[in-house]
């Protein structure tokens, strides 16, 4: 049973540094090939989309069409691929195309900071010391960030810190959006058919095939690096790593994503980063880290209430 955890942790940890991979080969393309962040997005959603669809299909055959036969369902993963899924692809790369993977990645896992909000809202109830604890640190990480400290100086443009904050907002509309169908459907389902869909709509917005691309050997193979390894190799990696260790510490382990796009950022991409932002990492890492650990145990003493509950 220790073997089979271990194993859990390395291929869920495994999906999770294929994520953050995926990012940096992003950022290859946008400074290396002067791709733009709305073609990469396009291609992604449209390509990663079939890809995610043809192994639901191998994995759950015919149950991947049954979200298309309810009308609530169907209104839901339209609503889930354009507001959840095209919004948060495109913040996400965008903002990696105005600073780079490391910055972009770890502003977008400030997402369960957006999160705690929403749900405070929606209960009614102010936030936990704790929870202040979080929020103070994440946004003086933020500040770290954007500031180097110096409020009189923005480190990140403007550009730069709205895209990436935005793609925290968009990420946590994603998991809000998503919850529900995925519970239902399973992730090949709403994420496969959510990209599809999304990339549809962008193909129309974009009209990819109008941009001049030059495909050489790098590009193909750093596209490949941002559909199938970003996507298809990292989803099927982390899902059988959760299933081998539970959401709990499937979640905790996600975070290693924002840790690999600095480091591959800084040794094979050439970003510099500051040692204040190296600071502003570890404050706003930190905190997601402390929220994802504090929201698991609520969750697991929530499920042992329950089981008592039952035996008694």
């Amino acid at each position: 049973m220790e073997g089979k955890k271990k194993t859990g942790i390395l291929i869920t940890l495994s999906g999770g540094i294929c994520w953050g991979i995926s990012g940096c080969f992003g950022q290859y393309l946008f400074v290396e090939k002067g791709v733009t962040a709305e073609w990469l997005v396009t291609i992604r959603l449209i390509y990663a989309g079939i890809l995610l669809i043809a192994m639901g299909l191998i994995l759950q055959k015919n149950k991947m069409w049954n979200v298309f036969k309810d009308k609530a369902d169907r209104k839901q993963l339209l609503i889930f691929s354009i507001l959840g899924m095209l919004l948060c692809q495109y913040t996400y790369f965008a903002a990696i195309e105005h600073s780079n993977a490391g910055t972009a990645t770890v502003l977008q896992s400030l997402n369960p900071l957006v999160i705690l909000v929403v749900v405070c809202v929606k209960e009614i109830r102010h936030p936990s010391k704790l929870e202040v604890g979080a929020i103070i640190s994440a946004l003086l990480g933020t500040f770290l960030l954007s500031t180097h400290g110096d409020i009189h100086n923005m480190s990140l443009t403007g550009m730069a810190l709205f895209l990436g904050l935005s793609s925290a907002v968009c990420a946590a509309l994603y998991n809000l959006l998503s919850g529900g169908l995925m519970k239902k459907y399973g992730v090949y389902v709403v994420v496969g058919f959510g990209m599809l869909i999304a990339g549809i709509v962008m193909t129309v917005l974009v009209r990819p095939w109008e941009y001049e691309i030059l495909w050489d050997r790098e590009t193909i193979w750093a596209v490949l690096g941002v559909v199938v390894i970003g996507t298809a190799v990292a989803f099927s990696l982390y899902l059988k790593g959760v299933s081998m260790v539970g959401p709990f510490m499937g979640s905790l382990l996600g975070s290693i994503e924002p840790v690999t796009a600095i480091v591959v950022s800084l040794v094979f991409l050439g970003s510099a980063f500051h040692p204040i932002e190296l600071v502003g990492f570890i404050l706003v890492l930190g905190t997601v880290y402390v929220l994802s650990f504090y929201s698991g145990r609520e969750v697991k003493d929530k499920e042992v209430k329950k089981d008592e509950a039952k035996t008694l």
